[in-house]
């Protein structure tokens, strides 16, 4: 069982060992996963472990490095950062062979030791910019 002080660190551990089994047995059998665009996915663990396998298979050499951790109760949210190269597709971009770079914020809730609900909130601009498909935000134009 994960507490709020130890989950993040455990996901990221597993997802960089590419331990999906495991993963699945850190997670509720009502998990729900929110991203950026605010519409939060039901399902239970194969919601998680599918969006966690996307991204493994699109940077095979990705890691996540929690940076911080801040817990209230049963929530914490964690600082983290993302790396990897571009060698997979990744919803519908083809592999751009680039290495890139991200701030992650993540929040999870438990329930039963076990995560509940999770929201992400990653910079997408800043990850199609460094793969390449689109322009930097606020980026000059020749």
């Amino acid at each position: 069982m994960a507490t709020a002080a130890t989950i993040h660190q455990e996901v990221a551990r597993l997802w960089n060992q590419r331990d999906f089994a495991a993963m699945r047995n850190l997670m509720h059998p009502e998990y729900s996963y929110t991203g950026g665009d605010g519409k939060e996915i039901t399902g239970g663990p194969d919601v998680g472990l599918g969006i966690a396998q996307m991204f493994a298979n699109a940077f095979p050499d990705g890691t996540l490095e929690v940076k911080r951790v801040y817990t209230q109760g049963d929530t914490a949210i964690a600082e983290m950062v993302g790396r990897g190269t571009h060698k997979g597709d990744l919803l519908g971009i083809a592999p751009s062979g680039k290495h890139i770079e991200i701030v992650i914020c993540n929040v999870i809730e438990l329930r039963d030791g076990k995560a509940y609900r999770e929201r992400e909130y990653m910079d997408m601009a800043s990850m199609m910019s460094q793969m390449g498909v689109m322009k930097a935000p606020g980026a000059a134009t020749a």
